[in-house]
């Protein structure tokens, strides 16, 4: 009777993948509940297959915005397999959404210890540390929750990848965050992030052209740091320069679709470039992610009043 139970947990997490794959997300969730089920029916349940199985379960929730279900299950998952990373982003990304910032932030840091180079956990950290200087102040180390440190034997687990990227084997090599076609060799990435690093140097002494030949290099050896792209748009936003910025903020919110700054940057592009229309949906979505930001609050009231005087300046 066991192998037939084992089967229907197999084809009901099977299930789920394909209705998550097509967008029914609640449907997907049903189908990981009864697996669930199931699985605990049999008896002692497989910890690897019940964490899964919660982990998926979470990102159905958090793709329809129930982000509180999406940390109860994440920490179910947690609690069977401690430091798997697919739950630790799930959970950041919820904390994130309901602005605990620093227990989002705690998730992003255990991430990164796991796998340094997961580039949505290193842009969860600059956007939580960004948000906890703002709401917490320059001592806001100080008043963070205490970071786990992971164990070697976590550190070198592999998750498989989550079922909206399914396509891609478990037996796929580790710690694997990019299709095939995009991996960077290591030294590249090392060399990309150094060069990222000088440019920020450069924006701070107000060289903004040969930032923007750092971050272009930067980039010709790994394009997928969505900030990079969004630090280059600054650059050209200094320099009066508003179509290229606004294609790399395009190509920052590619790689990441919660990415403020360029949001924002593009907003103000858009707004020198008077495409009102198109600035307002940008701070909107701005805003969607941050709502409290007053920057980009400032700025919609200033497009809005250009929007109906466009005469005005």
């Amino acid at each position: 009777m066991a192998p037939k139970l084992a089967d229907s947990v197999e084809r009901l997490r099977a299930a789920g993948n394909e209705s998550f794959r097509n967008g029914q997300f609640a449907e997907a969730a049903t189908f990981y509940s009864r697996a669930l089920r199931v699985l605990q029916e049999q008896g002692p349940a497989d910890p690897e297959e019940e964490s899964v199985l919660y982990s998926n379960r979470a990102a159905c929730h958090l793709k329809d915005g129930n982000c509180s279900d999406c940390i109860q299950d994440c920490t179910s998952a947690l609690a069977l397999v401690p430091f798997s990373m697919k739950p630790l982003l799930r959970r950041a990304s919820a904390y994130e959404a309901l602005e605990k910032y620093p227990l989002a932030y705690v998730d992003y840091k255990i991430v990164l210890q796991i796998d340094g180079s997961v580039r949505s956990a290193l842009e969860g950290v600059n956007r939580m540390t960004r948000a906890l200087m703002d709401s917490l102040g320059p001592e806001w180390r100080l008043k963070l929750p205490s970071i786990p440190l992971v164990p070697v034997s976590a550190q070198k687990r592999w998750d498989s990848l989550p079922p909206e990227n399914h396509r891609e084997s478990a037996k796929s090599k580790p710690k694997e965050t990019t299709t095939a076609k995009n991996r960077v060799p290591s030294g590249d990435v090392e060399r990309a992030r150094v060069l990222k690093e000088e440019g920020n140097e450069l924006v701070k002494k107000g060289n903004h052209k040969k930032a923007i030949e750092k971050y272009s290099e930067s980039l010709s050896l790994s394009n997928l740091e969505s900030a990079t792209y969004s630090n280059r748009a600054l650059c050209y936003l200094v320099l009066k320069q508003y179509k290229e910025a606004v294609k790399d903020c395009t190509e920052a919110l590619r790689l990441d679709g919660r990415n403020v700054k360029a949001f924002y940057r593009r907003a103000q592009a858009y707004k020198a470039l008077k495409d009102y229309k198109s600035s307002i949906a940008d701070i909107n979505s701005l805003l969607k992610i941050e709502p409290r930001n007053g920057p980009a609050k400032k700025l919609q009231q200033e497009v809005n009043q250009n929007f109906k005087n466009p005469k005005g300046q």
